[in-house]
């Protein structure tokens, strides 16, 4: 069993004034083509965002296949590290699947691959070639990650990393994510360029 967090309460600046996280892209929601390529690999949706989002994101995920629940901010703006800390403290699967809202080419045969390698373990992150990290496309056990998350923000350390300091984590290389899937499942859209360019893949 594996619940997916999918993060959307940030404010997405570069994208205007309007939320991306329900933006239309080739005429379909953003969090709902994330959400959608999701139903291959996990069982249950959870998205954490802002309470003034939560209607909208319903919506966009309204007839969703899966079980949808949300985790809303208690304070928002507080960076995606307390985002991910909200989603997980929702989830009841002992694995969790964690990922941004502004993915829309998500492989969900990756997914299936991070599952298996954080089994038995708090984490398996992606590390590409370039040498990011990718922290929001990543399996956490999802308790273990929320408390790490917790003692982080304690601290007021808010980097994105900073919780794996307290995990037994393993890394997921490119090379092993080109076995299985596309690296594309870890693009992001932060513009409206940028979805244009995306928009003329989904139109294909």
């Amino acid at each position: 069993m594996l619940t997916a967090v999918v993060v959307a309460g940030g404010r997405s600046t570069r994208f205007g004034e309007a939320d991306k996280a329900v933006a239309g892209l080739a005429g379909v929601p953003m969090v709902r083509r994330v959400a959608d390529r999701l139903v291959e690999a996990v069982d249950a949706v959870i998205v954490n965002c802002r309470g003034d989002q939560r209607d909208a994101i319903a919506d966009a995920l309204a007839d969703y296949p899966l079980p949808v629940a949300f985790a809303v901010d208690p304070a928002p703006d507080e960076g995606p590290m307390a985002g991910i800390r909200t989603g997980l403290r929702a989830v009841e699967t002992e694995y969790a699947f964690v990922c941004a809202c502004d993915m829309p080419f998500l492989d969900h045969r990756v997914v299936d691959l991070l599952a298996e390698r954080a089994r038995g373990h708090d984490a398996a992150v992606p590390k590409l070639d370039d040498g990011w990290y990718q922290t929001t496309h990543t399996v956490y056990r999802a308790e273990t990650m929320a408390d790490a998350c917790d003692r982080a923000l304690a601290r007021d350390d808010h980097k994105i990393l900073a919780p794996l300091e307290d995990l037994d984590w393993v890394v997921v290389d490119e090379e092993s994510v080109r076995a299985r899937g596309s690296v594309e499942t870890f693009e992001n859209l932060n513009t409206r360029e940028e979805f244009e360019q995306a928009a003329e893949h989904f139109a294909e």
